[in-house]
């Protein structure tokens, strides 16, 4: 018996020392602010407790279809071409439907050829239909845009993740928001003013290179004057103020085509740069190994030609090709440090696939998360100094039982929060440590009742012990798991603080399982083990 006694003992502490090292590491000294320190590095606090910037951010996916579907105009218009099927035009009819293209004027006998084409490279992402007047209309399958939506929403998290990573933001929570569709929030810790929400806002539209069709024009008019009256539904039209190449400085108009040869997320690297020669501020970059075959084959067929570097949907720079690029290349311009310096991250880190609108923003002062973790914490002191006091005046000895247990319980929760990596503390995680803390005491209060029903029917300590730990496991492992399972409901639905909750309340609950049936038990068998015959158990 003291056999086993001595190994629990040794067992819940070694259980004690791992949740202290989580806790606080290996702290450089043993005063109290070194202490706080050490635990302020392993225990990371929420956007509510450290102040900070929250943002529910909308992302506009339809720019994601609008693209896709451009890159399957010029596709079409490729593999048509290859195949000898002469067309009068492919482009999107109708503007409000950017998931339909359409083909009109394929030449008599070629329309089973282009059949044949949609048939083996489109027909997984599109549905087909072949008009009377030798036309083939494509139309976005809903589960492609599904997916493709969704795929956008993801991209859209991962590249403001890397962006935010980039600025050094410490712990900060990205994700899709639940109660929106195609929502994110983004709680960003320690920032709390716009010039640090912009660095990971701005440049949310896709950089591109456009093939240069027409320009530059005075305005849009001029340039709709000179491609026949209108702009052709495959090209757009882009404004330019800057400085063009030889010096001069203008405010135009240039007709793109629609589809660009090199998109955002074609970059593979970037680093800032300057011309040697005219001092001017550059970007170096580097493209994939798809992309950049697809941009050799484009430039080796177009020297001479013009092409423009579209950003944000305004043209940051026109350049003509003087020979064919693979996947090296410079992007040089009228650029100030800062502007060169973020457009290097925004290449590394990857362009969005879609622009962003901010639906909330606030701030949480670093006074108020301060206040909220002084209220918090003397909110949880109290109610520990409460609890314990009571356990010891209703159930004499046995109560100091219950004390032992519960700071137990605390050390653990605190323990397993600090070895967790992506674990952050928030006020409603301390809502959560204290609910802990009466769950705990219900815990006990089974335990102890039961006991005191054994000892008034005047069973021996030992038996009584048994017994009552006995009685109410089940019912004390029925509640902590019908507890835990709504936490987890709460954790998979919720989002943010409500997580938050969720968490320490699920650790704190398997924490308590450990110290109130275990930890009380090795007490209680210690502590009779001492006792004298006849004495009995204080409770």
């Amino acid at each position: 018996m003291n056999k086993n006694l001595n190994k629990k003992i040794a067992l819940i502490v070694a259980v004690l020392l791992i949740c202290i090292y989580g806790i606080i590491g290996v702290p450089t000294g043993f005063t109290g602010k070194a202490l706080l320190e050490a635990m302020g590095k392993r225990i990371h606090l929420g956007l509510d407790l450290q102040g900070g910037a929250h943002l529910i951010l909308q992302v506009v996916v339809s720019e994601a279809v609008n693209a896709d579907t451009d890159d399957t105009v010029a596709r079409v218009k490729q593999d048509l071409k290859a195949a000898n099927v002469t067309y009068t035009q492919v482009y999107k009819p109708d503007p409000a439907k950017p998931t339909v293209v359409k083909v009109d004027g394929i030449a008599a006998g070629k329309t089973s050829d282009a059949n044949s084409i949609f048939d083996s490279k489109y027909s997984n992402e599109y549905d087909m239909n072949t008009g009377s007047d030798n036309s083939i209309t494509l139309t976005m399958k809903p589960t492609v845009e599904t997916a493709l939506e969704q795929k956008t929403v993801e991209q859209a998290i991962s590249a403001i993740r890397d962006r935010v990573d980039a600025l050094g933001v410490s712990e900060p929570q990205i994700q899709e928001y639940g109660l929106g569709k195609n929502q994110i929030l983004v709680d960003l810790p320690g920032v709390e003013n716009e010039s640090q929400i912009e660095k990971i806002i701005q440049g949310t539209n896709r950089l591109e290179i456009h093939p240069v069709v027409g320009g530059p024009y005075k305005d849009e008019q001029e340039a709709a004057a000179a491609t026949g009256g209108s702009i052709p539904v495959d090209d757009e039209v882009k404004s330019f103020s800057g400085v063009l190449e030889g010096g001069a400085v203008t405010d135009s108009v240039y007709v793109l085509e629609r589809a660009p040869v090199v998109a955002g997320n074609d970059f593979r690297s970037a680093d800032p740069s300057t011309d040697q020669n005219t001092g001017r501020r550059e970007v170096e970059f580097v493209l994939t190994n798809e992309a950049g075959d697809k941009f050799y084959d484009y430039t080796s067929k177009n020297v001479n030609k013009s092409m423009a570097v579209v950003m944000n949907d305004h043209i940051r720079e026109v350049a003509n090709i003087e020979s064919a690029i693979r996947d090296r290349g410079r992007i040089t311009g009228a650029f100030s440090p800062d502007e060169v310096a973020g457009l290097s991250k925004l290449l590394r880190t990857g362009a969005l696939p879609a622009s962003l609108k901010q639906l909330e923003k606030r701030f949480v002062g670093a006074s108020l998360g301060a206040d909220s973790i002084r209220q918090g914490v003397t909110a949880a002191i109290v109610g520990v100094l409460v609890v314990m006091a009571f356990m010891l005046v209703y159930y004499r000895g046995s109560g100091v039982n219950a004390d032992v247990a519960l700071i137990f319980n605390l050390i653990i929760l605190l323990g397993v929060l600090g070895f967790w990596e992506g674990a952050t503390l928030t006020l409603p995680g301390i809502a959560g440590v204290i609910l802990t803390i009466g769950m705990g005491v219900d815990s006990n209060v089974l335990i102890f009742e039961r006991i005191r029903e054994e000892v008034r029917s005047g069973k021996a300590p030992v038996a009584a012990v048994d017994q009552g730990f006995h009685n109410a496991w089940t019912t004390i492992f029925d509640t902590h798991v019908t507890t835990i399972v709504s936490a987890a409901i709460l954790f998979i639905f919720g989002s943010g603080p409500v997580r938050g909750f969720a968490t320490t309340l699920t650790i704190g609950l398997a924490a308590n399982l450990f110290t109130a049936v275990f930890v009380s038990r090795v007490i209680f068998d210690w502590h009779v083990g001492k006792l004298k015959s006849g004495e009995l158990v204080s409770i």
